[in-house]
């Protein structure tokens, strides 16, 4: 067992906290999973209707657990996203306490920390492992007219499904697969305009007719290093078969330089042109959050310094489901289970070290979380 008889406090119950708890008790430490949410099942049942995951069955599992089903072929739905996770947490001989939202981490002297939580509890932990993710942190742009505009500005997290907005006019702000998917899926429904900086970027999900997720696997582009994955991904990518592409050659999308101000009743576009617009829905990506973590002083205007996922300010605290933490899948279902050994073992080593010792990385600033979409498998 571990040197030390407190827990390692997971905070967080999706789909990095789950695998973090596993990677811990591989490890012969005491996780304790602390999650907001009435069960851990992370964000899943807060997504839209619509979603389904961007890889196979076969690929977007945790360790120890396939996701299951009768094709593994198949992209699975949220739902099942949702039952998957059910069923691995059920696996997973940790505990879990739900409806236990963190309010602040302290560190100790001599290492450690205490964690407080909304009902005034305190909870004396070995280490920290930072697992909230980033969907209870939207980002929306502030943009002029903002206050004066009539209209439904909402954004993604809290979309559902297309059906309030049939018959309106809706423009969706993004580039990314969600951006995409939401527009196309109200496109049949309401006039739709996409408002982009830059003209969308789609990757072929199927090449040479397999799924672009066995290429990564067999290429090994999967674990691709952070700091190279940084050079190749300049601007966010939308999977695609075709069908999107297609939707904005025919037109059945369009799409328009992003708008500058909002007016009473609209947008004004980048030409100067105004237009009435019943509805704004922002698909702008999201910020870590890590709020929690304000009180140690390890956040730099929101974000982590971390390398690879263990803070370079803070022994003891490691962070897991960051986008690219490591590799280009470290924030998905298929992808955060390495992270969570990598993260873990180094925890372990602190925890049985008494807290003398940890491993420090290079500094390597946190990406800005301000991508067009969040990762959801």
């Amino acid at each position: 067992m571990s040197a030390s008889p407190e827990p390692i406090i997971i905070v967080g119950g999706g789909q990095s906290g789950l695998a973090a708890a596993h990677a811990a008790l591989s490890a012969r430490l005491r996780p304790l999973v602390l999650h907001a949410g009435a069960e851990p099942v992370g964000s899943w049942p807060a997504y839209y209707d619509s979603l389904t995951l961007f890889s196979p069955a076969r690929y977007s599992a945790l360790p120890g657990m396939t996701f299951g089903g009768e094709d593994p072929d198949r992209y699975p739905t949220r739902d099942e996203a949702v039952d998957y996770l059910r069923r691995y947490s059920r696996s997973v001989d940790a505990e879990i306490r739900t409806g236990v939202r963190i309010n602040a981490v302290h560190p100790r002297p001599g290492g450690g920390y205490l964690v407080r939580t909304d009902t005034g509890d305190e909870l004396a932990a070995a280490g920290i492992v930072a697992a909230s993710g980033s969907f209870g942190n939207p980002y929306l742009p502030v943009l002029p007219g903002r206050s004066d505009y009539v209209g439904e500005v909402r954004h993604v997290a809290d979309y559902r499904r297309p059906d309030p907005y049939a018959g309106k006019r809706v423009v969706v702000v993004g580039a990314g697969n969600s951006a995409i998917q939401v527009a196309h899926e109200l496109a049949p429904r309401a006039t739709v305009t996409l408002a982009t900086r830059a003209a969308v970027q789609f990757l072929p999900q199927r090449i040479r007719g397999r799924d672009l997720h066995y290429w990564l696997d067999v290429t090994g582009a999967d674990r691709m290093p952070r700091w190279l994955l940084t050079r190749l991904i300049q601007h966010a990518a939308v999977l695609d078969t075709g069908v999107y592409r297609d939707a904005l050659a025919s037109g059945l999308l369009t799409r328009r330089e992003m708008f500058t101000a909002f007016t009473p009743d609209g947008v004004t576009w980048s030409d100067g042109t105004t237009e009435p617009v019943d509805a704004v829905i922002f698909a702008t990506g999201y910020r870590p959050d890590l709020g929690y973590l304000a009180p140690t002083g390890a956040l730099h205007r929101g974000l982590p310094a971390h390398a690879g996922g263990l803070s370079t300010t803070h022994p003891g605290l490691v962070y897991l489901g960051t986008e690219f933490q490591r590799s280009f899948s470290s924030n998905t279902l298929r992808g955060v289970g390495r992270d969570a050994t990598h993260v873990i073992t180094a925890l372990a080593e602190y925890v049985a070290s008494g807290s003398r010792r940890w491993r420090r990385g290079s500094h390597q600033p946190a990406r800005s979380g301000l991508r067009a979409s969040a990762k959801v498998d």
